[in-house]
């Protein structure tokens, strides 16, 4: 009962458990890693690197219209970009939605969009 009250509490506050299968290895360091006092600021560094939410950039949020899930990973974003340029109009898009494809294009494009 004790176990239920505390999951429960734990949901309540928007705290989620994840299972992970990774080689040993990776796991011990992993639990090591999340004990030190900056893992959790380096792990959100580390995820606004590599996922973005769907629902802070309009123009992506338009190509992946047929999409139910909130998140996408910054490579498969920067693809779609990419595939689908031709839908978009570069001078209607946000600065900082401008700025985010452009850190894309030189992280997984080597500077360049092939559009």
């Amino acid at each position: 009962m004790a176990k239920r009250a505390h999951r429960l509490r734990e949901r309540e506050a928007g705290m989620a458990e994840i299972h992970l299968r990774l080689p040993r290895d990776e796991a011990q360091r992993l639990q090591v890693a999340s004990k030190a006092g900056h893992f959790r600021e380096a792990l959100r560094s580390f995820l606004d690197e590599t996922v973005l939410d769907l629902g802070m950039w309009p123009a992506l949020k338009e190509l992946t219209w047929n999409r139910a899930g909130r998140w996408i990973t910054a490579e498969d974003a920067f693809a779609l970009y990419e595939r689908n340029w031709r839908f978009l109009d570069p001078s209607r898009l946000a600065a900082d939605e401008a700025a985010l494809i452009e850190r894309l294009k030189h992280r997984f494009g080597a500077g360049v969009l092939n559009a």
